[in-house]
């Protein structure tokens, strides 16, 4: 058993740490504390990587007993997309008991103040760093990322995620100050004195419902959110990804109790097929915030029937590149090949509609009409992945049948400028390993125009042709206002055309990226520094992570007393 925490020694450990994320929140520098690179564990506790695949192996075929009370059942059924039965199985909570069992530790929790309660969440994010290649290998087999991504992006990353959340809701938190002497003069009277205190109290339990693709890159955001400002958290896994926020669960309910806290102040709620538990849950009296990632259908629901919670949703949204010139061709094409590849297109952040003008464009290398463009692109993407093993590294597997259906029937849309190819696996025969597909549209088109105006998840791309760069502008504003983006990128070395795309994004508040063609992505962002979504479009109601994020997660109570 390990030893029990007291406040000055959690806090003395990670104020240091929570220091730094404030000042990185502040400057928007890069800072991470937590290593990308997979050789750097294996001391101080930490899972090396043979390590942290045995304790992988080890939770196949076993119950996950979280000590929670109200257990009636136990659910699983996990099946990786790289074809192995998890065989795992997770309590199923009666919520009669579970919820006010949860709510009991509340006003401890509350009473511990914003900086103890910080220190503690930051306790709960170093010893999940220490199993970083341990939950890798569950996000790798819950949400068929390839292994490396399934590391650095549900470890460090998705750690630097958790991290950020806890330092903007301190500064939050501790925005307005615990006590104030307030005097008002009366002339010849005595002045009025009082003294007043501020108490930041939480809104309840909050509700994480987690997504199959990113648990923990998207979970963590709302559940450390929700955790440091004093609220219950019941996270309720998506049913083929239960295993990553599952082992969460139980190291930070270790690091609770071990703190002095009630464990129960975080909970899962796993499911039996198709049981569908986070409607029943989202609208429950005792559930004040959701946080959710998924479908817009069930995002929109959210947001209209769960009135008694603050509801942030990150939803569906269609993605665009604007191509009008560029003065590094080859760059831009191999720029665009990875952002299209990676992790098969399964990213919310993945380029969907590439914009061309059917007049072609401007390059260093020349002119290059429409047709050229696509066509090199083509073949950019077919040389990414041109070496099976590399792209199984890149690529993945493909998540659930849904996405190999609609990458499928996308083959029938228009002139297939790139078509997608089955991959084998040498380690898992059984995953569903597909390259990119690429399809030539006219935004002239009605039929085409449904196709592309739609979001298509998964490895599929729409190569649009329009008839110039202001029509090109004119369907982004269009395309963010009316169905959302997360990203925006745009190529071109005419001021007014960057003028003209950026006043779009300002517009419509979506996140645009300018001529990427070296090492970072359109899908890619980092904590601390960039914003992942807007908040200020359809795709999302919310943005990880600002201020907005985690302010209304609690209220500012004041007592006031004659001074």
């Amino acid at each position: 058993m390990a030893a029990e925490l007291t406040a000055h020694e959690v806090i003395a450990t990670h104020r240091p740490t929570l220091d730094q994320a404030l000042e990185a929140i502040r400057t928007r520098a890069y800072w991470s504390p937590h290593p990308e690179h997979p050789k750097a564990y294996g001391e101080r506790g930490s899972l090396s990587p043979a390590d942290g695949r045995a304790a992988f192996d080890a939770l196949l075929g076993t119950r996950l007993d979280l000590g929670q009370p109200g257990t009636d059942d136990w659910v699983g059924g996990e099946v990786s997309p790289y074809g192995v039965e998890l065989g795992v199985t997770y309590p199923h909570a009666d919520v009669e008991v579970l919820l006010p069992a949860m709510r009991a530790g509340q006003g401890a929790w509350r009473d511990a103040g914003p900086e103890l309660r910080a220190a503690v969440c930051l306790e709960i994010l170093r010893l999940i760093g220490d199993r970083t290649h341990e939950i890798a290998h569950a996000v790798m087999h819950t949400s068929g990322q390839a292994y490396l991504m399934a590391f650095q992006a549900g470890g460090p990353h998705a750690q630097d995620r958790g991290l950020e959340a806890v330092a903007y809701a301190y500064a939050e938190q501790t925005r307005t100050p615990d006590t104030a002497e307030w005097t008002k003069p009366q002339g010849k009277r005595d002045p009025l004195v009082l003294t007043k205190a501020f108490r930041a109290v939480p809104r309840g339990i909050a509700l994480l419902i987690g997504c199959n693709t990113f648990p923990t890159w998207n979970g963590y955001p709302g559940l450390f959110a929700s955790l440091a400002t004093g609220n219950a958290v019941l996270v309720k896994p998506h049913p083929r990804a239960v295993l990553p926020l599952a082992l969460t669960v139980r190291i930070a309910r270790e690091v609770l109790a071990r703190a002095g806290f009630d464990a129960n102040l975080v909970t899962l709620a796993a499911e039996r097929p198709d049981e569908g538990i986070a409607r029943e849950l989202a609208v429950r009296p005792e559930i004040r915030i959701v946080d959710y990632t998924g479908s817009t259908a069930f995002g929109d629901w959210l947001e209209a029937n769960a009135r008694q919670a603050q509801v942030y949703t990150e939803k569906a949204g269609v993605n665009t590149v604007l191509v009008e010139s560029t003065d590094d061709y080859q760059g831009m094409l191999a720029n665009l090949a990875f952002s299209l590849s990676l992790y098969s297109g399964q990213m919310c952040t993945t380029p969907q509609n590439l914009l061309v003008p059917r007049d072609g464009i401007t390059t260093n290398e020349g002119a290059k009409s429409y047709d050229e463009v696509v066509a090199d692109l083509a073949r950019a993407v077919d040389g990414l992945l041109g070496d099976d093993a590399r792209a199984n590294a890149l690529l993945g597997a493909i998540v659930n049948p849904d996405v190999k259906a609609r990458l499928e029937a996308a083959a029938g849309l228009g002139e297939v400028a790139l078509a997608s190819r089955a991959i084998t696996h040498p380690e898992f025969p059984d995953a569903v390993v597909r390259t990119p597909l690429i399809v030539k549209l006219d935004d002239a088109k009605p039929d085409d125009e449904a196709a592309f105006m739609s979001e298509c998840f998964g490895p599929v791309s729409f190569a649009v042709a329009v008839d110039s760069a202001a029509d090109a502008v004119d369907l982004l504003r269009r395309t963010v206002r009316e169905k959302g983006a997360m990203t925006v990128a745009a190529y071109t070395t005419s001021q007014d055309v960057e003028r003209d795309v950026e006043e779009v994004c300002l517009e419509e508040a979506a996140q645009l990226s300018l001529n990427l063609t070296g090492g970072v992505y359109v899908n890619q962002t980092a904590a601390f520094s960039d914003f992942h979504g807007s908040g200020g479009n359809p795709a999302a109601n919310a943005a990880l992570c600002d201020a907005a994020f985690v302010a209304n997660r609690f209220r500012v109570v004041e007592v006031r007393r004659p001074g």
